[in-house]
């Protein structure tokens, strides 16, 4: 436990496994992706206990609320002890709609689309 049980919230996502690292973390902050109780925060602000944070990854908003602190990285089972996931079910549909549907990645300087590829993206909704 941290005194007086407050944490950055760069070293908290890293701690309770929603980045990989906390340099990414660090970066979600920066660019806006994390609010705290509705306010945009810098990697740098305090959380408490009782917090609601929310974190945009992908256009998905998480929201979670803080039940506990710690600043060392925990295992993934034991993180239920610390956060609730209060991610709406509109979220994560978005999430699954995301996974059935592919993406379409093409190289860079080839050029424009042909018949075919334009067929493609349209059948998948990419372009109208």
């Amino acid at each position: 436990m941290n005194k007086n049980n407050t944490i950055r919230i760069d070293k908290f996502l890293w701690a309770m496994r929603l980045c990989k690292t906390r340099k990414i973390a660090y970066h979600a902050c920066n660019k806006r992706k994390i609010k705290i109780n509705n306010i945009t925060s810098k990697a740098s602000r305090i959380i408490k206990i009782d917090d609601s944070i929310e974190y945009n990854k992908n256009n998905i908003i998480y929201k979670y609320k803080v039940l506990n602190i710690t600043g060392n990285r925990l295992p993934a089972k034991i993180v239920s002890e610390y956060i609730i996931d209060k991610t709406s079910e509109d979220e994560l549909s978005k999430l699954k709609i995301k996974n059935i549907y592919p993406t379409l990645i093409r190289e860079r300087g080839s050029g424009r689309p042909t018949k075919k590829e334009r067929r493609t993206l349209k059948k998948y909704k990419l372009i109208n």
